[in-house]
């Protein structure tokens, strides 16, 4: 979802809409991937980020799902997945 500035300001923001516009920003793009793949901080936040808005829709199972994400990569118990764009390579 994005919000026009030009629609609202910062204070006429539900906090969904905050957390929504948070989510947004700190998401990583595919343009970016190869980039922040293995930065646990960017990794965290967007997983983070991401969990204020299930929490904000009321779905916690799926907050909680993105907040132990986040905690994998910050305590370095989950690795990047290979990159999606290079297709699947079959092991012999």
């Amino acid at each position: 979802m994005t919000i026009s500035s030009e629609t609202k300001t910062i204070s006429e923001l539900t906090t969904l809409e905050l957390a929504q516009l948070l989510a947004e920003k700190m998401t990583i793009s595919s343009y970016d991937w190869h980039k922040q793949k293995n930065n646990r901080k960017a990794q965290a936040g967007q997983q983070l980020a991401s969990s204020l808005v299930f929490l904000l829709n009321n779905q916690p199972e799926e907050a909680l799902a993105r907040v132990n994400q986040a905690q994998g990569w910050l305590n370095k118990t989950i690795n990047p997945l290979p990159c999606p764009t290079h297709g699947n390579h079959k092991q012999s």
